[in-house]
């Protein structure tokens, strides 16, 4: 028997076994122990922190200062362990394996699963940060990083310093890299290679505690133990997700207050746009993913180029295409000692500035990585682990680099060279030196055809929101349902509701500096079951190969017999004829 019928008759075999892992569904289609239960937490917290917001800002800002504090090196150890793994994973003797059948094609072009994969994986963030995270950490670098020349009396960046903040602005689209490059995407392949295998190899429901079944087992795996992971995979989905739509949120009233469409861009405001657009977000979730998530993807990364292009050529493109392959080479530079820091040396500011920054950005990532872990893994049935790898972890990497190196570029070349004005020098707080959600449209204010390129920035950012609300409603009725790939419509409109009503408590509860708290605190607890993941894929993977190597040594040894036998009958023929 070949080594292709027996992985395909072993997988068969595996898909009957499931029979008896039937989930216990309720009326509607939806798992008992897992949609109710997470219903509950989620309706608890939006009612609670819309009920009483400023106690709630408070309890979350004291959370945040005690977790920081305590697990901040956790999580910088835990992203390491993670881009090692991936990085392994692409490289190893595992890499040729299939996710799916032997030989069996990708179920989406490249283009059309990147397409997907970028506007699933961090849409929203990139449009955000884009331009003013360079500059925030150029004009406020990390405490201990030392600003010298470049520093005015307070310690922040100097106004018009021109080559002589060159060295710090270097450092702060290093810095950035780091947040969003390798980095973070390695977090996803974590989870999505482990769901993509039990899936698409393996023929398990679409559902996180499947992706543990090599350590606990089957019947643990399909008992309570499995509900409570799955719930809590929906819970940091939920708010991992609502982040994001915060965020998204708050800068596109910030563009419209930009173009003069609305007054002031306050919190009220932001919430009634969460409830416009969520409403949208609605019409695309009914569609699936082959109609709406796949169609407004390809849209908005055909958008999202022509944004990019039309900054490169308007900008001072010489100096952006220098700075993005200096900025490469300097974050290589800088990669492990970057990765490392833990700000152990930098007092409280250092403790403040990690929370607000990387802690932050690990948990963010880490929070997402069940939706998104859960939707590259339903998107990349086919590939191999090599291509998957690749796929997710340079390809998009690269693209992020490109994208921070334009905007960011852009507006650090103004600060540094041009006539500056980006920064709000009346404050020492630098999330009001520069205000992130405003710092994009500041720089297009002074670019040409900068009132159509903001109402480009705005439509992207909106279908970027329809598109994280959509997919991450799939991903979480996927695993409220027991793990079917075509859940119920009726739960995933209703938890894309759940999203906006998330996103809208937590920015009453505190705006920006809430949306960074769930991300960090929903991460802690499935860190954990992210850790489990790998080993749970190492130890499945090393016994295929070694079931594979086993196959191949049999049929080796079975046709090399066969010769030998053809040898020596075609010998004694001949000896015979000779005769």
């Amino acid at each position: 028997m070949s080594g292709s019928s027996q992985n395909g008759e072993t997988r068969t075999n595996n898909q009957r076994h499931l029979s008896s892992y039937v989930p216990r569904l309720g009326p509607g289609g939806v798992s008992l122990w897992v949609f109710y239960p997470s219903i509950i937490l989620i309706v608890a917290v939006c009612v609670l922190t819309m009920a009483f917001p400023d106690r709630a800002g408070e309890f979350l800002s004291t959370i945040q200062e005690n977790v920081v504090g305590t697990f901040g090196w956790y999580y910088v150890v835990l992203v390491i362990l993670f881009m090692i793994f991936a990085i392994w994973m692409g490289v190893s003797r595992f890499g040729d394996i299939t996710l799916g059948k032997d030989g069996e094609p990708a179920q989406f072009s490249l283009v059309a699963w990147f397409a997907m994969l970028f506007a699933a994986g961090m849409g929203i963030g990139l449009v955000f940060f884009g331009v003013a995270e360079p500059l925030m950490h150029y004009d406020s670098p990390r405490p201990g990083e030392g600003a010298g020349p470049a520093a005015d009396e307070n310690g922040f960046g100097a106004e018009g310093i021109g080559s002589e903040g060159a060295d710090l602005a270097q450092y702060a689209m290093a810095q950035t890299f780091i947040h969003w490059g390798i980095h973070a995407w390695a977090i996803y392949v974590v989870v999505g290679l482990a769901l993509a295998y039990a899936i698409h190899r393996k023929g398990r429901p679409v559902s996180i505690r499947w992706a543990l079944e090599p350590l606990l087992g089957a019947e643990r795996v399909r008992g309570w133990l499995g509900d409570v992971i799955d719930t809590a995979a929906i819970i940091g989905t939920l708010f991992g997700v609502a982040t994001s739509l915060g965020l998204g949120v708050e800068q596109i009233g910030a563009g419209l207050e930009s173009l003069g469409a609305i007054d002031d861009a306050n919190t009220g405001v932001s919430v009634l746009l969460i409830a416009v657009i969520t409403s949208v977000a609605v019409v695309s979730v009914v569609t699936g993913v082959e109609r709406g998530i796949k169609w407004l993807s390809n849209v908005n990364l055909g958008l999202a180029g022509a944004f990019l292009i039309a900054m490169l050529l308007l900008g001072p493109t010489l100096f952006l295409v220098r700075e993005l392959v200096q900025s490469i080479g300097v974050y290589i530079q800088n990669l492990v000692p970057l990765t490392f820091d833990t700000s152990a040396y930098a007092g409280a500011e250092g403790e403040a500035w990690q929370g607000s920054w990387t802690t932050f950005y690990w948990g963010w990532w880490i929070s997402w990585a069940p939706f998104v872990g859960v939707f590259i893994a339903r998107i990349s049935k086919g590939r191999t682990i090599r291509e998957f790898v690749a796929g997710v972890l340079i390809v998009p990497t690269l693209v992020t680099f490109l994208w921070f190196s334009v905007l960011g570029g852009s507006a650090l070349h103004r600060q540094l060279y041009g006539e500056g004005g980006l920064v709000n020098r009346d404050s020492l707080d630098p999330f009001e030196r520069v205000i992130p959600e405003n710092a994009l449209f500041e720089l297009l204010s002074d670019v040409r055809f900068g009132t159509i390129l903001s109402g480009v920035a705005i439509i992207m950012v909106t279908i970027f929101f329809v598109t994280s609300s959509d997919s991450g409603s799939l991903v979480v009725d996927m695993l409220a349902s027991g793990g079917e790939q075509e859940p119920p419509t009726w739960s995933r409109v209703m938890f894309a509701v759940l999203e906006g009503a998330v996103a809208a408590g937590l920015l009453l509860a505190g705006g920006l500096q809430a949306l960074r708290t769930g991300a960090i605190l929903t991460a802690l607890p499935f860190s954990l079951v992210m850790i489990a993941m790998m080993w749970a894929t190492y130890r499945s993977l090393r016994a295929e190969h070694h079931v594979r190597r086993a196959t191949q040594e049999r049929e080796s040894r079975q046709e090399l017999e066969q010769n030998v036998r053809r040898s020596v009958t075609d010998e004694l023929s001949e000896m015979t004829d000779r005769r």
